[in-house]
């Protein structure tokens, strides 16, 4: 398979969220603003990146019968380092994002990607790879973020860009706005996909 194929898969055509409805804990519960958002979704792109690496490195040492737990702790090494970095360089960020880093380890989004591409393809493929789902996950959940805190706040990346007498729906950044937006959302994009079919 070509680069710019698993690239543009992970972004577009296999996006963790808005096709394949991966990692549904982050993205419901962080997205109340578009910087929760892309601080999330840069942390998992991180962490499936590397770990992408060492699982294809390592994949024909780790014996089949212990594949996941080792898979496991390959992550947890990853998401440790991440959560630390962000302790130390993005104070703000991190109490935003709070348990939700540590819970990073269980994202099926990782795990689906050490099994069912990093354990069977080249290293640089696995990197591709995670780059690209990393890019799709960030993607959707700063869109998610962006929706959410314009129509919850009437700001985005904490700009405000309505005047005083804007009444914001607060229940968007809510947890009900979060289900609310992620359905307008991949209600748009099937309408948008099944234009594109009808007009092919």
């Amino acid at each position: 398979m070509k680069l710019g194929k698993i690239l543009m898969a992970g972004i577009l055509f296999e996006n963790p969220i808005f096709i394949q409805m991966l990692g549904m804990c982050p993205t419901l519960a962080v997205t109340t603003s578009a910087v929760n958002g892309v601080g999330m979704g840069l942390a998992t792109t991180a962490v499936l990146i590397g770990s992408n690496i060492v699982i294809s490195m390592l994949k024909k040492v780790i014996p089949s019968k212990v594949r996941i737990p080792a898979f496991v702790v390959v992550i947890a090494t990853f998401v440790t380092v991440v959560g630390l970095l962000m302790k130390a360089f993005l104070p703000a960020l991190d109490e935003s994002l709070g348990l939700f880093i540590p819970l990073i380890v269980v994202n099926c989004v990782i795990l689906g990607r050490a099994e069912g591409f990093a354990s069977k393809n080249s290293v640089l493929a696995s990197a591709v790879d995670g780059i690209g789902m990393g890019l799709g996950f960030t993607m959707a959940l700063t869109i998610l973020g962006s929706v959410r805190e314009i129509l919850g706040a009437g700001a985005i990346f904490g700009k405000v860009l309505f005047g005083a007498s804007y009444q914001p729906a607060l229940i968007m950044i809510l947890p009900p706005g979060a289900f609310l937006a992620l359905g307008l959302l991949l209600a748009f994009l099937n309408f948008i996909q099944s234009r594109g079919a009808n007009q092919n």
